[in-house]
């Protein structure tokens, strides 16, 4: 036997459901048929010939809708093309490509090798901006780590990065680099 407790709420919770659902779903009575007021209309004359403008009769303002097309509104056919108007010409000042870099705070050339984890550089703090040099090219990177430990070494590159300013076979381990600090 279940106690009247877990009965009595079950039973409550029907016939709430009951009574709420008809309203949630919108069940209502339809409402009755109204005619439409002819005042409503107003007449339109569209002529065959296509110079010729339409007639309207003039509207009380009070019954335009949000759309409305006054006497000199243009409709345009679904595939025509119309003439967009011309775009208005705006004079800027020339410009060059060049690349502005300030000049270095500091310059460090020593021994460089690769690092798993990111660029290190033990003279550094962690999110300095530098410019590292090699054989092959430069790079720009921010410090992430600190690093390396062995004072013959500079820095310390993500193993990419190494082999991408090195110049070297992947079998080399160090290579002398130019740091730019800034």
């Amino acid at each position: 036997m279940r106690p009247p407790k877990v009965v009595a709420g079950a039973a409550l919770t029907a016939a709430l459901a009951l009574v709420a659902l008809p309203g949630l779903a919108g069940s209502r009575t339809p409402s009755s048929a109204r005619a439409i007021d002819a005042a409503s209309f107003h007449e339109v004359t569209i002529s065959a010939n296509r110079d010729e403008a339409p007639q309207i009769a003039t509207l009380d303002p009070s019954l335009r809708s949000d759309g409305y097309l006054g006497v000199t509104a243009t409709l345009i056919d679904p595939g025509l093309s119309v003439e967009e108007p011309a775009k208005p010409e705006i004079r800027q000042p020339v410009t060059r490509a060049a690349s502005v870099l300030r000049p270095a705070k500091q310059i460090l050339t020593g021994g460089a090798t690769f690092y798993d984890h990111g660029t290190t550089a033990m003279r550094l703090p962690r999110g300095t901006r530098v410019v590292i040099c090699g054989d092959s090219g430069c790079i720009e990177r921010v410090v992430n780590d600190y690093g390396p430990q062995k004072p013959s070494r500079i820095v310390d590159l993500y193993r990419p990065d190494f082999f991408a300013i090195c110049g070297c076979p992947w079998h080399a381990g160090n290579t002398e680099v130019t740091v730019y600090v800034y």
